[in-house]
C-alpha cells in the first residue's frame, strides 16, 4: 500500500508541473548506495588519524561506539566525531538540547573550506537533524545547504530533513525537489518511514492555495513556532504584518460581498421587483415566515431592536452575517497584550466567529503569542 502510495503521488508530480521539481535541474536516473557500518567505520577512523586521535584509548572507544548495532550508522557518525572533536562534541550536544538557546546564526566550522569535507558534511547533517527536531528549521537548512547529499553517509537523513525543513517554511517548490530525489535516488536506501512522510508532505502541499484561509493558518503556525524558540525580532514582525494584511484583504473581500448584496446585486436579485411574494402573493420573511405583528418597514418579522448602520454583530454562535471593521481590527491588534483578560476572550471570539476550528486555533494562538516580551529574539 505504501509504495502503490508513492508511486502514485510520484505520478500526479510529474503529470501536473514540470516545474515541480525545478527546471535547472535534469531528470536523474542514478541512485545513492547504501553506507553500512561496516563502510563508515574505516572512514571515521581514517578522520580520526588525521586529526590526532589515533591512540589507543581512542580506539577502543570508537570499537564500543560502532559495536552498538541497536543505532544507526548517523548517531554513530556523531558520537565518533564528537570523541575526535572538541567543537563537534559542543554543536551537537547544544543542538540537541531542547532547554538550550536556538541558534540564530551559522557555525563558522561549516563554512571553513580548510576543515576535512567528511568532517564538515557528516557533522552538519548530524547538527541540522537536531535543530529540525527542534523545529529550528531556518538554521538547519542553511547548514544543510553548504554541502550535498552525496557528500554524507547518509544521503536519505539529508534530502528527508532537507525537505522537512524547506516545507514547515512553506517553501513548495524547493521541498517538492528534495521529496522527489528522495524517491527516486534514495528510493532503494531511505527507510520506509522517511518515504510514507516524504509521500504526506507531498499531498499536503498539493492543496496549498495562495492566499487562502488554509495560506494564512500556516503562516500563523510559523510565527507561532518562531515565537516558541524566542524569535520575535524584525523578521516575526515582518511576518506578523503580511498576515494582518492578507487578513485585510480578507475582510475587504467580504465587505465587498455585503455591499453588494445589500445595494441589490443583480446576482442576488433585482431590488425593483420587491420582496418575494409567496403563494397568495404576500411578502415573505427571510426566514421564510409572514410579517409577524411587531414588524417594521425594512426589517420584516424582527421584533428586536433596530441595529446601528455599520455596527458589527456579535455572535457568539458563529453564524453572524456581519463584517469587521477592519480599522477596529488593526486597533486590537495594537491593543491586544494590555486588553483585560475578558475582554481579550471577547475579542478573540469575535473575530474567529465562523471560522474552522483548525483556523481559529491558529488565530487564538497568534494573538496569545503577539505581545509576549519575552519572546524578541532575531
Amino acid at each position: 500500500m505504501k509504495r502503490f502510495l508513492i508511486t502514485a503521488v510520484l505520478s500526479i508530480v510529474f503529470a501536473t508541473s514540470s516545474t515541480a521539481i525545478g527546471n535547472d535541474r535534469k531528470p536523474s536516473f542514478g541512485t545513492f548506495e547504501s553506507v553500512t557500518a561496516e563502510i563508515a567505520k574505516p572512514r571515521v577512523l581514517a578522520w580520526l588519524k588525521e586529526v590526532g586521535k589515533s591512540d589507543a584509548a581512542t580506539a577502543q572507544k570508537v570499537d564500543a561506539i560502532w559495536k552498538d548495532e541497536t543505532r544507526s550508522v548517523l548517531d554513530r557518525v556523531a558520537d565518533s566525531l564528537a570523541l575526535g572533536d572538541a567543537v563537534a562534541a559542543k554543536l551537537i550536544s547544544d543542538a540537541r538540547d531542547p532547554q538550550a538557546a536556538a541558534p540564530i546564526v551559522l557555525p563558522d566550522v561549516f563554512k571553513n573550506a580548510k576543515s576535512a569535507a567528511f568532517y564538515r558534511a557528516n557533522l552538519g547533517l548530524v547538527y541540522a537533524r537536531a535543530l529540525a527536531n527542534r523545529r529550528v528549521y531556518e538554521e538547519a537548512l542553511d547548514t544543510l545547504k553548504q554541502f550535498g547529499a552525496d557528500e554524507t553517509l547518509d544521503p536519505a537523513a539529508y534530502l528527508f530533513h532537507r525537505a522537512v525543513c524547506e516545507h514547515a517554511l512553506q517553501r513548495k517548490p524547493e521541498a517538492t525537489k528534495s521529496i522527489t530525489r528522495l524517491l527516486e535516488e534514495g528510493s532503494a536506501i531511505a527507510p520506509e518511514r522517511y518515504k510514507t512522510v516524504a509521500t504526506l508532505i507531498l499531498l499536503d502541499m498539493h492543496t496549498w492555495r495562495d492566499k487562502d484561509l488554509g495560506d494564512i493558518a500556516r503562516k500563523m503556525d510559523n510565527i507561532e513556532r518562531r515565537l516558541e524558540i524566542a524569535r520575535g525580532g524584525p523578521e516575526t514582525q515582518r511576518q506578523q504584518k503580511e498576515v494582518l494584511n492578507r487578513l485585510d484583504e480578507l475582510i475587504k473581500k467580504l465587505e465587498n460581498k455585503d455591499k453588494k448584496k445589500k445595494d441589490g446585486d443583480p446576482k442576488e436579485g433585482d431590488p425593483k421587483d420587491g420582496p418575494p411574494k409567496d403563494g397568495n402573493g404576500e411578502d415573505e420573511c427571510p426566514d421564510g415566515g409572514k410579517p409577524g405583528p411587531g414588524s417594521k418597514p425594512g426589517n420584516k418579522g424582527d421584533t428586536s431592536p433596530p441595529q446601528a448602520p455599520g455596527q458589527d454583530v456579535f455572535d457568539p454562535t458563529g453564524s453572524s452575517k456581519g463584517t469587521v471593521d477592519p480599522a477596529k481590527f488593526k486597533k486590537m491588534v495594537s491593543e491586544f497584550g494590555r486588553l483585560p483578560p475578558r475582554e481579550r476572550e471577547r475579542a478573540l471570539q469575535e473575530l474567529t466567529n465562523g471560522l474552522s476550528p483548525r483556523h481559529r486555533e491558529a488565530i487564538e494562538a497568534y494573538f496569545r503569542n503577539l505581545n509576549n516580551p519575552a519572546l524578541n529574539r532575531k
